[in-house]
């Protein structure tokens, strides 16, 4: 039912400001170099934030940290890990702060040998999972995210000389921010939480898996689950549906026809992106995105 309530922790801020972090994990098509010019389209006041599509959630640290920006925020993905890891920042930080330190010890003796060490074993706790999550981000290819059908990561090791994979200061001023805003986290599905939750003019921020370029340029591994033109179809609809609702809704999308096809009812504006994902370092700049509202800005 829509306007449904979700619960969440209410905490008190501990004076004004928020102390300024930003993603503590790499994330493909991650927003923290777009976020001053996605800032630009964003509502001047609301009382409540969705941002489904959570990866790094740099949108949601630019707003908190930067802008100050003050309000309810759901944060969403159907990437379990992901999730994880972001909740074993916020509530148990030292400890997780620990443990990297232990893999980035071990990661520098072997590097290649530690890496595939890492990738090959299971954890079963949560703290663990997160340290082991943050560890392979920091080390992979690209900071890429890929599974296979069968859930396991399998991306290869990338070519730092020296990552930081603990970056102790920025994980605790996330730690705090996410612990002193009221902020809930949760696995779920898109569809599921902006359907139940979702009401007027709350505001949502959508950054799906992006509709390919070209017939080769087909990534959208972040889960096992994948993203496809019927799911990029599906998005449209529900976008659809939320306009109705009465919400105010932000996503940035692939410069494409078929993405300008889907969104033709709304305002679109394009802006300059790098492509971060591409194996080609001269393939990645001079690349359009689209940033699609149905609202004045």
């Amino acid at each position: 039912m829509g306007g449904q309530a979700v619960q969440t922790e209410s905490t008190t801020l501990l004076g004004s400001h928020f102390p300024k972090c930003y993603p503590f994990i790499k994330w493909a098509g991650g927003k923290g170099q777009l976020t001053s010019e996605i800032s630009k389209f964003i509502p001047s006041s609301f009382d409540r934030y969705f941002e489904p599509f959570l990866g790094g959630a740099a949108t949601f640290f630019y707003l908190v940290s930067r802008e100050n920006r003050r309000f309810t925020a759901f944060l969403s993905d159907t990437n379990q890990e992901l999730i994880n890891a972001f909740r074993v920042v916020k509530e148990s930080v030292e400890e997780l702060i620990k443990l990297l330190r232990h893999h980035e010890k071990e990661y520098n003796k072997s590097r290649q040998e530690y890496y595939y060490k890492l990738r090959m074993s299971r954890p079963l706790s949560n703290m663990e999972r997160a340290a082991r999550f943050i560890t392979l981000n920091k080390t992979c290819y690209n900071g890429l995210y890929r599974v296979n059908r069968k859930g396991i990561f399998n991306v290869p090791m990338g070519r730092y000389k020296k990552p930081l994979i603990c970056d102790a200061q920025n994980l605790r001023n996330v730690s705090l921010t996410l612990r002193k805003s009221n902020t809930e986290l949760k696995v779920s599905d898109y569809k599921e939480i902006l359907n139940e939750n979702a009401s007027e003019d709350d505001f949502i921020y959508l950054d799906p898996p992006y509709s390919p370029l070209s017939s080769t340029a087909n990534f959208t591994g972040y889960t096992n689950i994948g993203f496809s033109n019927e799911d990029q179809q599906q998005l449209a609809i529900i976008f659809k549906n939320l306009d109705q609702r009465g919400c105010r809704i932000l996503l940035s999308n692939s410069n494409t026809p078929t993405i300008r096809k889907l969104y033709r009812e709304y305002k679109a504006t394009e802006i300059q992106a790098n492509r971060a994902i591409n194996s080609k370092a001269s393939k990645r700049t001079g690349h359009t995105e689209l940033l699609i509202h149905n609202y004045d800005h």
